[in-house]
């Protein structure tokens, strides 16, 4: 089994959405300048995404939908019909390079965990694409296309975990009904895009539990340790897709979840032993702060590195060194450590709730 490698690519870090949209911020430049500064990604776990070739975006996308994509990318124009150069879908110069890169990196990720091993895509989990538009800041999706490259190479038993704070509709789309993916969402209720409620299993291949405004760690393990862990194990997958979004913790302005990102890491450990291969990307995240420190813990674990209670100045230098265009002031937290302290609290009855109708409801892990 190989080492767990890091998936980066420099268009990262040249190319933005625009000044005023929430992905205006760096997250993946953030995540791989601290590992580097912290000694965690040596030259031999990193590996530069290429960006995805218009055939290969194919396995969901339509081909039209594809061309426009490129066709917005080289003309700067919006596209109606394909939801191009809306507020959310903003049209801006890597407009096909960018997603493709994102897409391209699952793929490679895809292939190297082919005969076991860990991967992570931070620049991934753009689980919102549609098969023929853009959606909610994704214009491809990444897991889709990657969790297809899986299967591609024979894999019939793939669970697909999504923490991000928002549901994932597009990967729904995609493998409603599946007999091979298996879903499990934990995302904000009544959040953007309003799908994804408890009673919807996905024609069979799905697990949704939408939570409250405030939920909490206490919640979360809950949930991971009474549905997401059972679900997973009695699939017993042979792969495990794992999309980490950031916008669930507390300081994230897109959601109004109070989670600290040791959630991140639980979810993490508990499922690494589960299945031979793992795929961890990113998704959400819009504080530079949160996302940044968030994914970056995401990364040690994965490679086995002891994070530290205080960062050395080098690191503290490159959180301190970015900006939002929300002008928020950072706590000293933020800029002096990676790890949040835990965030507990009380279950709501809609948790709880939610976690007894799933148990007695879902008979393809509850055999």
């Amino acid at each position: 089994m190989t080492d767990p490698i890091f998936i980066g690519a420099r268009i990262y870090r040249g190319s933005s959405y625009g000044p005023r949209h929430p992905l205006s911020i760096p997250r993946v430049p953030t995540v791989t300048d601290l590992c580097r500064v912290l000694g965690w990604l040596p030259d031999t776990q990193y590996r530069t995404s290429p960006c995805a070739k218009p055939a290969a975006l194919t396995g969901f996308h339509t081909p039209r939908y594809v061309a426009a994509l490129q066709r917005a990318e080289a003309t700067q124009r919006a596209d109606p019909a394909h939801d191009l150069g809306t507020l959310s879908n903003p049209v801006f110069p890597e407009v096909y390079r960018r997603p493709a890169t994102a897409a391209g990196g699952g793929l490679l990720a895809a292939d190297h965990v082919r005969h076991g091993g860990v991967a992570y895509n931070p620049g991934g989990g753009t689980h919102h694409g549609l098969p023929d538009r853009a959606n909610g800041f994704c214009y491809l999706n990444e897991p889709v296309l990657t969790i297809r490259r899986l299967m591609d190479m024979g894999l019939t038993r793939i669970a697909y975990v999504d923490i991000d704070a928002h549901h994932c509709d597009g990967v729904a789309v995609a493998f409603h009904g599946s007999e091979a993916v298996r879903m499990i969402s934990v995302h904000e209720d009544r959040r953007w895009p309003f799908t994804g409620a408890v009673q919807d299993d996905a024609g069979g291949a799905a697990i949704n539990i939408p939570v409250p405004r405030g939920f909490k760690d206490t919640e979360f393990d809950l949930i991971l340790n009474e549905v997401i862990l059972p679900a997973v194990a009695a699939q017993e997958p042979q792969a495990i897709y794992l999309q980490c979004g950031a916008d669930a913790v507390t300081e994230d302005p897109l959601s109004r979840l109070a989670l600290s990102n040791r959630c991140h890491l639980r979810a993490i450990a508990a499922l690494r032993p589960l299945a031979p291969r793992l795929i961890v990307s990113g998704g959400g995240g819009y504080n530079p702060w949160s996302v940044g420190r968030a994914w970056t813990c995401v990364w040690a674990c994965l490679a086995g590195y002891e994070i530290p209670d205080h960062l050395p100045a080098e690191a503290s230098d490159i959180l301190r060194g970015l900006s939002w265009s929300r002008r928020a002031q950072p706590s000293p937290a933020l800029l002096a450590t990676l790890l949040d302290p835990p965030r507990p609290g009380p279950v709501s009855d809609q948790v709880r709730e939610a976690v007894a109708f799933l148990q007695r409801r879902s008979a393809w892990w509850r055999g």
